[in-house]
């Protein structure tokens, strides 16, 4: 090498890694840029799960389409959304693995999908099942007489149309009673924007007594200052004997009943849910949540959900 005018400390073949190395140290590489640690898992579980049996023992330079599809084919049309996320994880795996010059030439799931060699599977969207708005009122007061934490937890997502996670990591910092706020940060968000939710009477009415547990959650679990179950609502709601509904399914419900009975701004109905509304160029001038506007809204579907006269005559005057 030297003699060809080569550095040998630079041009000495070096040894490829596997596959499952590289992955390995792929992940760990972007831990911190992970929105969660659940999240974090679950990349290195797929690849765990659908490609390390069929290539990870492989040398990472030597795996191309044929190896690919050994892992993507077998669930490309059970387990689309799996392989979906297999092939870009894959793909992200076997690109570093070039940035850092074990492999050369094109990515094999890049060569796949422009070839058009998997099947093209069409795929419902699947949504949440959802109470009707018109049968909240009875529903809540039946949740009302129960004293169970899943019970308090469920009345106040409902209420607040939260997301069951923003709900269940809830601490108390989050909480000022003073200016009736609860501020949600922007690390428990799916937009990964701060989210402040107004709070209503009934709201600050199921969390002031909490206060006593003096716990780490708001909403506590069977272990000391550990939140809830994520499944704690859920099986209440089958104890409950209801049907037809999830617990996300109340964000739906909320939604439409802010359509068809408050009758409100799509902006301040989408802003309560914690939606982005609008283009880039509109969120750039756009910068306000619109809180008093949401606050106004929030007290009317307490108002609705706890059965007050005003709102259901209101609601049986557009029902005829």
């Amino acid at each position: 090498m030297a003699k060809q005018g080569l550095n040998p400390r630079y041009n000495a073949r070096q040894e490829i890694p596997t596959f499952e190395e590289v992955a390995q140290q792929v992940h760990i590489e972007r831990m911190p840029t992970w929105k969660n640690a659940k999240h974090g898992q679950q990349w290195i579980n797929t690849l765990r799960d659908y490609a390390f049996p069929k290539i990870g023992r492989m040398p990472v330079d030597s795996i191309g389409q044929p190896e690919a599809l050994m892992c993507l084919s077998p669930i490309w049309t059970e387990k689309h959304e799996t392989a979906r996320r297999l092939a870009q994880r894959i793909k992200i795996v076997l690109d570093v693995a070039k940035s850092k010059g074990f492999r050369v030439g094109e990515n094999p799931i890049t060569a796949i999908k422009d070839a058009g060699v998997l099947p093209k599977v069409k795929v419902k969207a699947k949504h949440h099942k959802a109470m009707a708005w018109q049968d909240v009122p009875p529903f809540y007061a039946d949740l009302k007489t129960r004293n169970a934490m899943a019970a308090k937890a469920l009345m106040f997502t409902c209420l607040t149309g939260s997301r069951t996670s923003e709900v269940l990591q809830m601490r108390w910092a989050e909480v000022d009673f003073e200016t009736r706020l609860w501020t949600c940060p922007p690390e428990r968000m799916k937009g990964g924007e701060v989210h402040r939710v107004p709070l209503t009477d009934e709201m600050v009415a199921i969390l002031q007594p909490l206060q006593a547990m003096q716990s780490d959650y708001v909403f506590e679990g069977q272990k000391r200052h550990k939140p809830l179950s994520n499944m704690a609502m859920l099986m209440l709601l089958r104890r409950m004997n209801v049907e037809g509904a999830t617990v996300h399914g109340f964000r739906s419900t909320f939604r439409v009943w802010a359509a068809e009975v408050a009758n409100v701004p799509r902006e301040v109905a989408e802003m309560s849910l914690a939606h982005r509304v609008g283009s880039e160029v509109e969120l750039a001038y756009q910068r306000s949540d619109l809180l008093e506007k949401r606050r106004g809204l929030m007290a009317r579907w307490s108002g609705f959900v706890m059965g007050d006269w005003a709102e259901l005559i209101a609601v049986e005057a557009l029902e005829r």
